[in-house]
């Protein structure tokens, strides 16, 4: 039997962090999941709970004129309702699972679960996205890339706690996203592609590119986008080949019970050329 904690305060809640051994948790969507147990029996866990969602600190969302908060036991369906969230997250928090799933589900949550196929990631990749971590001693930021270390593998200590997501921002004029899964509602994602570009005079300004569900981590590779930034479209087009071939060394994915790894490469490799050949 586990015990629960439910802290009135942020400061209580890391105080608790920095005295116990707990499992912090907001909508608890995907813990339920890891933790699930036969049928009709509670789920298993191993550490008392510690339970964070209605921590006021953690539910705010704070724009700059440089970049925008969001406060990381934000619920996934209240930022739909938030004119300053990037529309391009937006789209893919609309194509998670289930009405009912994103009403309770975090984006704090979907971020460090850590799941290759979580689908806010790639877009907080490409958006430079940064994490503050927050103990009862120390803050740090963290570039997201550099906090996911693998499928379920994360930097956090047991003293931290994820406090918000702060994302730059930035002006693309060309973006594309998709989610492939066996169908459009509740799937999890075979693979995920978001694409963002600013184009100016025919010139790549900056592009970013990155894919979920094809490694053990979201892949996005700055040696790809360099190559590419300040080149004119027709160059892009003549050197298509040698970029998918920076690509297809990185995209390395699994056999599983959605997919193949030679769909997966496949249409990573595809959805790709797709973005540069007719999105920018």
């Amino acid at each position: 039997m586990v015990d629960g904690y439910l802290p009135k305060s942020f400061e209580e809640a890391l105080k608790i962090l920095n005295e116990n051994d707990v499992t912090i948790y907001a909508g608890g969507t995907d813990l339920m999941v890891r933790h699930k147990n036969a049928t009709a029996l509670l789920p298993k866990f191993n550490k008392d709970l510690l339970y964070v969602g209605d921590l006021a600190e953690l539910k705010e969302i704070k724009e700059s004129k440089d970049s925008l908060e969001i406060g990381a036991a934000c619920t996934l369906s209240s930022l739909l309702r938030i004119k300053e969230i990037p529309e391009v997250l937006k789209e893919s928090i609309r194509q998670i699972a289930s009405p009912a799933i994103r009403n309770m589900g975090t984006i704090g949550g979907n971020i460090c679960n850590a799941s290759p196929a979580g689908d806010t990631l790639p877009i907080l990749y490409a958006l430079d996205a940064k994490l503050k971590l927050i103990s009862q001693n120390s803050s740090r930021e963290v570039h997201i890339e550099d906090f996911i270390l693998g499928p379920r593998k994360i930097i956090l200590e047991k003293t931290e706690i994820l406090k918000s997501i702060i994302i730059p921002k930035a002006e693309f004029n060309k973006t594309y996203y998709e989610k492939v899964g066996a169908r459009k509602a509740s799937a999890i994602s075979k693979l995920s592609f978001i694409g963002l570009a600013e184009i100016k005079d025919e010139k790549v300004k900056d592009i970013r590119i990155a894919i979920g569900s094809v490694a053990s981590k979201v892949v996005r590779i700055r040696v790809a986008e360099d190559f590419i930034i300040e080149k004119n479209l027709e160059a892009i087009k003549l050197e298509l080949e040698e970029i998918l071939n920076i690509y297809s060394r990185e995209i390395v994915p699994i056999d599983d019970q959605r997919s193949t790894a030679v769909y997966r490469k496949t249409v990573a490799l595809r959805l790709i050329q797709y973005f540069l050949n007719t999105d920018i």
